[in-house]
């Protein structure tokens, strides 16, 4: 790779993408050496030869060491980023942190240092289709939900992965913090929580099938210390062995859905009234997709006592508040429910269920009913189960399957 591939990405790389992988040759891979405490990513993939890979690479610490360990586990790999949207397009600055030539460049200097050749691939019209139209269709309808699943979904495990195949580099790579494994008892791919804890994120990745589970390797899942990580990126001297993670959603950084659904649609939503479960206006909201469900800070009401949102009726453009109490349920009812360690049971199974990312999961049982919806009953009630998020299911740390709840 000459010294200008380091230079700034001023253009988006898609076309001959195809032609220009294929006719790659590649350099030798980086190897310096080993390192007892680094871990294989193909260790749990047994009988799954090294061969080339794809890493999703986002510019982020994550996906340049999980490109690192695949470089030194064997594989041939090449770097991707993908071009999901210009920040103009969403109503961003071109200053925005997320997305920028910046991450491209990060992402660009890496793939440079471990010998990789490196593609920017534009997936923008996708993006908007199968993410963005999605969001804004699900707060329409009165749902609250989770792009970072879609994206991961529809963009990275589909339209990347499939790319991937048809250039023929059979996995495919990413910085995600979650475990796959085979069990030969079940003859089934398994997906598993990160051994740390606290940045699993197989919550996010629950609509993963056997085959996308088959050619995809996670090889930051095996470290309990996001530290070790980046010490790692410093002992390559990556530069953004430091960077900040992402934590927003990378479109609405500000966190103002609201606003960005009508900069998106062009349409003004209409205020209607904040009702208590008994029907008396309380004041009034300023449009139903600015609220979810468990809300309570930006009502902009003035109240005797705290008051959340309970639900939302869209037939009477209502927003429904209730004490905190009246927050919990026992049940719910899930749609479009993706098994990954059996076959659907014939048998309410016993689980443990989590109703959002940040959620702790809760004693269950789950049922599989005969139109492919799942029903699933706490121990306990738990609070604000909302319409549109997933509920994953798991047996300790194996991820059972997961699904989208109905409102």
């Amino acid at each position: 790779m000459s010294s200008t591939d380091t230079g700034k990405a001023s253009e988006w790389q898609t076309e001959e993408i195809q032609k220009e992988i294929h006719n790659t040759d590649y350099h030798k891979l980086y190897n310096t050496g080993s390192n007892e405490e680094e871990q294989n990513p193909d260790e749990d993939h047994k009988g799954v030869p090294a061969g080339h890979a794809l890493i999703a690479m986002s510019g982020g610490v994550d996906s340049s060491v999980a490109a690192m360990l695949m470089c030194k586990a064997g594989y041939e790999c090449i770097g991707v980023t993908m071009k999901l949207y210009d920040n103009e397009d969403v109503g961003l600055s071109k200053n925005h942190t997320c997305c920028t030539l910046d991450d491209v460049e990060d992402a660009r200097i890496v793939a440079h240092q471990l010998g990789m050749r490196f593609y920017v691939m534009n997936f923008k019209e996708d993006f908007s289709h199968q993410v963005i139209d999605r969001f804004v269709d699900a707060y329409e309808r009165g749902d609250t939900p989770n792009p970072c699943i879609d994206c991961n979904r529809y963009m990275k495990f589909a339209k990347l992965y499939d790319r991937a195949k048809a250039v023929g580099f059979g996995t495919i790579v990413t910085g995600h913090y979650a475990r796959v494994e085979y069990d030969e008892e079940k003859g089934r791919w398994l997906l598993k929580k990160a051994r740390n804890l606290a940045k699993d994120q197989s919550y996010v990745l629950y609509f993963m099938t056997q085959d996308q589970l088959a050619h995809t390797r996670f090889p930051l899942g095996e470290y309990a210390d996001k530290e070790k990580v980046r010490e790692l990126a410093e002992e390559y001297h990556f530069v953004n062995a430091r960077k900040h993670d992402s934590q927003d959603i990378c479109f609405v950084p500000d966190g103002n859905y609201g606003d960005f659904i009508e900069r998106r649609t062009g349409k003004k939503y209409e205020s209607g009234d904040f009702v208590d479960q008994q029907g008396h206006v309380l004041g009034q909201h300023k449009g139903l997709l600015r609220y979810t469900i468990g809300q309570r800070k930006g009502l902009g009401l003035a109240l005797p006592a705290p008051l959340y949102v309970r639900r939302k009726d869209m037939a009477k453009n209502q927003v429904i508040l209730s004490p905190e109490k009246d927050l919990y349920t026992k049940e719910l009812l899930a749609k479009d429910f993706n098994w990954i360690s059996c076959e659907p049971p014939k048998e309410p199974i016993k689980v443990t269920a989590k109703t959002r990312y940040r959620a702790k999961e809760a004693p269950a049982m789950a049922q599989a009913l005969p139109d492919g919806t799942v029903k699933v009953v706490f121990e306990e009630p738990v609070r604000a189960v909302t319409g549109g998020q997933a509920v994953v299911l798991y047996d300790e740390d194996v991820v059972v399957g997961g699904g989208t709840i109905l409102g």
